[in-house]
């Protein structure tokens, strides 16, 4: 994979970073969402394939990339496909870190060093070229503004982002609610983007990717012979049943 495309979890990140403050928006699940994107750009790359609500490895040669070949090594070692939220919500320490300094090595953010409380030692990114960012930015924005279906990788990029909640940073307060429902509607328009974005908020909420088969069963009544409330279904998300196991567990680190 030639180094002159940013790949999608490099966008991401640049998506995050807070120019003000040097500081990434909703870090806990931006670390999920970059595991996410890798399998976005792994699956452009013709690498992997969606399998259902699993990933399959179609192609194990590398792509150049060191990151995404990690990622890729790793799931053909795990020989069958893999459920795409069992790989989101494994551990992926240092993923975000990794990123960050592959960013300043290619010039596009700083490192500034400073201090929490005048004691613990901190360190904000600053982008250096800020056309990219504002490149990335219009993509987004002209989909949202447009309505025309945008090209697979800003599909994927709107997907991921409204999955890790930048839809508040990037469109703020009252008059960024309906560009936050456009952006949340992108996710239709790739289908491994989508999968993917799925597997993240399912990550988040604690619940598995698999669609009921049939209604559920009414449980026992409640006082004065009611039902137990149930929760509204959300038209955007796939239905989805309880995690079993350690999974049920899982958050973003």
């Amino acid at each position: 994979m030639g180094r002159s495309r940013r790949t999608i979890p490099e966008e991401l990140l640049l998506l995050a970073l807070d120019p003000a403050t040097g500081t990434t928006a909703q870090p806990q699940s931006l670390d999920l969402g970059l595991a996410g994107a890798q399998l976005v750009e792994l699956a452009l790359a013709g690498r992997i394939a969606p399998d259902g609500d699993r990933i399959a490895v179609v192609m194990p040669r590398p792509t150049g990339d060191p990151t995404l070949d990690s990622a890729l090594e790793l799931l053909r070692r795990r020989g069958s496909p893999v459920r795409a939220v069992h790989w989101i919500g494994g551990p992926r320490l240092g993923l975000r870190q990794t990123y960050l300094s592959h960013l300043e090595r290619c010039g596009m953010v700083h490192a500034v060093a400073g201090q929490m409380c005048g004691v613990l030692p901190t360190t904000r990114y600053q982008a250096t070229d800020t056309a990219i960012s504002r490149e990335i930015r219009s993509r987004l924005d002209s989909a949202i503004r447009t309505g025309v279906p945008p090209d697979p990788r800003t599909a994927a990029l709107a997907a991921l982002a409204h999955a890790v909640g930048l839809g508040k940073h990037l469109y703020p307060g009252n008059e960024g609610r309906s560009s936050r429902s456009r952006l949340r509607d992108l996710i239709r328009h790739d289908p491994m983007g989508g999968l993917v974005a799925h597997a993240v908020m399912d990550v988040q909420n604690g619940v598995a990717a698999q669609p009921r088969r049939s209604a559920a069963p009414a449980g026992p009544a409640g006082p004065g012979g009611r039902q137990p409330a149930r929760a509204a279904a959300d038209p955007d998300r796939i239905p989805m049943q309880p995690r079993r196991g350690s999974m049920a567990r899982a958050v973003a680190h």
